[in-house]
């Protein structure tokens, strides 16, 4: 067995996007290696094959507006795992230092005295360009890059910065956003972003079901009418997001049914 994975003790595993083949070596032995994995909701079915037979597998899974279990009593039944002296894997969509909630389960073993430690995992941001033939920066135009999550309590307004945001020389990746779309873009446009900056909305990112949705800022709403609540959504806005032209896509051999364009760019 692995010296870094004792009994009793824990890894914050990384599940990616939800294509096995994203997952790191890592996350895949610790997987393998474990007595017991917790998994979100959005870990992909290809990853929960990996887990091998006779391996005890629990959903914490939490989706918006279908909460299974809230956070705390996640932090205890992880903590019981381990504290019975079992190899606990707790597996997190995409990576789970961005807007994983970590940072909460992680004092809760530290208070009971369990070792727990990170396994990265690659980011819903990161996959969606890739999947887009993008970059997610790009000299001269996009120098920063900026994470925000659009999710709020019912009820609430998104409480961002949109002045910040709306930065010009900016890429902005906005996690689970569908829903939010037309506030992002609404705000964003009235802090002074231009309404033409380009915008990729990624659906599924990295599974078979994936679609690349592009075009406009102003034009966001309307582009994620078509996707669904059960499906997760990232939006990317900015120029480094840009779609390439038709001739170079045509060159590479690309071209996939999977993109479409609204708005134009």
């Amino acid at each position: 067995m692995s010296h870094d994975f004792p009994p009793g003790s824990v890894w914050l595993v990384g599940a990616g996007p939800g294509d096995p083949d994203l997952l790191t070596r890592k996350a895949e032995r610790l997987i393998v290696a474990a007595d017991i994995v917790f998994y979100d909701a959005l870990v992909g079915a290809g990853v929960l094959a990996l887990v091998p037979a006779g391996t005890e597998m629990v959903s914490v899974g939490k989706r918006s507006g279908r909460h299974s279990k809230d956070q705390v009593s996640i932090n205890v039944i992880i903590a019981s795992a381990a504290l019975a002296g079992k190899r606990v894997v707790r597996l997190k969509g995409g990576d789970p230092s961005i807007f994983g909630r970590s940072t909460e389960e992680m004092d809760h073993l530290a208070a009971n005295g369990i070792a727990v430690k990170i396994c990265p995992g690659i980011t819903a941001a990161s996959a969606a360009a890739a999947s887009g033939g993008a970059s997610l920066t790009l000299r001269g135009l996009a120098r920063k890059l900026t994470f925000v999550t659009a999710h709020a309590r019912a009820g609430e307004a998104l409480d961002l910065d949109w002045t910040a945001l709306a930065a010009p020389d900016a890429t902005l990746a906005v996690y689970m956003g569908r829903a939010a779309a037309a506030e992002v873009a609404r705000n964003l446009i009235a802090a002074g972003r231009a309404a033409d900056t380009p915008v990729m909305v990624a659906v599924n990112v990295s599974l078979p079901t994936e679609r690349i949705l592009r075009g406009r800022l102003s034009a966001l709403a309307f582009l994620v009418e078509t996707i669904s609540d059960h499906d997760p959504s990232l939006l990317l806005i900015g120029e480094a997001v840009a779609s390439r032209t038709l001739e170079t896509v045509e060159e590479t051999g690309f071209v996939s049914s999977r993109f479409a364009s609204v708005g134009g760019d």
